[in-house]
C-alpha cells in the first residue's frame, strides 16, 4: 500500500471506531446514573454516610450543572468500555499487517491477560477506597458532620481505579522483557528484593490514606503477580532452551576458562619442486584497452 492508501485506511478505521464510541456513549448516558450509584457504594456503605434527616446517603453539589457534567463524564468512560471490542479491533486491524507471526501471537496473549488484570486492580481499588474512607472519617470526630462533594468523590474513585488497574499491568512488562530476550527468568528472580521494595514504596505513595491496609493489600498483590510472572518466565526459558548455551553459568564479569596445554607441532611433509611456468606469448594489440 502507498502512503495515501495507508492514510485512507486510517481514516476509515478511525471513523468506525468513533462511530462505535458514539453508540457506546449513548449507552453510557442510559447507564450513567446507575454507574454513579455503584461508584458511590464504598462511601454509602459506611454508617456515617447516612443522613439523619432523610435516612439516605447524600452528597453535596456545589454547582448547578455539576451532576449533569459528571453524568456525561461517566457516560464517556462507559462508552469507551462498551465500544472497546470495536475500536480495539480497528486498531489491531491497522497494525497487524506490519507484524510477524510470533509478534501477533504475543499480542493475543498480552491482550487476553491485560483485561482480567485491570479488572482485578479495579476490584482491589473498591476495597481500598472503602477501608480508606472509613479510616479518614473516623479521624474527624463525632462533633464534625462529613458530607462529600459528588464530583470530587467520583473523580477520586475513578482515578484510583485507573491507577490500580494500570499498576496490575506491571507483570506484563516483566513478561515482555523475558519474551524479547532482554532479561532471563534467573535474572528476574534475582531482582525480587528490589521489586518488592519498589512495590511497597509505590503503594505507599498512590494509596489515598495513611492506613496500612490499602498499601499492604496493593503491595502484596503486586508482589504475587511479579512472582507469578517470573514463574511463567522460567517456563518460557525452559521451552526455548535458555541457560544451556556455552558459558551460560559464567557471570558477565568472569573470565572464561582457557586451556594452556600446548599441542605438539609435527613437521610437515616435504613438497616436490614445482616446474616453472613458461611466460605467455605476446598478445597482438588489435584493440585498445577500453574495447
Amino acid at each position: 500500500m502507498t502512503l495515501v492508501e495507508h492514510i485512507r485506511e486510517l481514516r476509515t478505521r478511525l471513523f468506525r471506531a468513533s462511530l462505535a464510541i458514539l453508540v457506546g456513549f449513548g449507552v453510557g448516558i442510559w447507564l450513567s446514573e446507575r454507574v454513579r450509584i455503584l461508584l458511590s457504594k464504598p462511601y454509602c456503605d459506611l454508617p456515617g454516610s447516612i443522613s439523619a434527616a432523610t435516612g439516605k446517603c447524600e452528597f453535596v453539589q456545589l454547582g448547578v450543572t455539576d451532576v449533569f457534567l459528571l453524568n456525561l463524564k461517566i457516560a464517556l468512560w462507559v462508552g469507551l468500555i462498551v465500544a472497546a471490542p470495536v475500536w480495539l479491533y480497528q486498531l489491531w486491524a491497522f497494525i497487524a499487517p506490519g507484524l510477524h507471526r510470533h509478534e501477533r501471537r504475543y499480542a493475543y496473549f498480552f491482550t487476553a491477560v491485560a483485561a482480567p488484570l485491570f479488572a482485578a486492580g479495579a476490584f482491589l481499588a473498591f476495597f481500598v477506597v472503602q477501608k480508606g474512607l472509613e479510616f479518614l472519617i473516623n479521624l474527624s470526630g463525632e462533633d464534625i458532620n462529613t458530607t462529600l462533594e459528588v464530583t470530587r468523590y467520583i473523580s477520586f474513585v475513578t482515578n484510583l481505579i485507573l491507577l490500580f488497574g494500570v499498576a496490575f499491568e506491571f507483570p506484563l512488562v516483566v513478561l515482555m522483557l523475558n519474551f524479547v530476550g532482554i532479561a532471563s527468568a534467573k535474572k528476574l528472580l534475582g531482582w525480587w528484593r528490589i521489586a518488592v521494595f519498589i512495590f511497597f514504596a509505590f503503594s505507599a505513595i498512590v494509596t489515598p490514606t495513611p492506613d496500612p491496609f490499602g498499601m499492604t493489600a496493593l503491595a502484596i498483590c503486586l508482589s504475587a503477580l511479579y512472582f507469578a510472572a517470573v514463574g511463567v518466565a522460567f517456563l518460557n526459558d525452559k521451552r526455548r532452551g535458555r541457560g544451556k548455551e556455552i558459558y551460560a553459568d559464567v557471570d558477565d564479569d568472569e573470565a572464561s576458562a582457557l586451556e594452556y596445554t600446548p599441542d605438539p607441532v609435527e613437521a610437515g611433509e616435504r613438497l616436490e619442486t614445482v616446474t616453472p611456468v613458461a611466460p605467455p606469448k605476446p598478445i597482438e594489440r588489435t584493440y585498445d584497452d577500453m574495447t
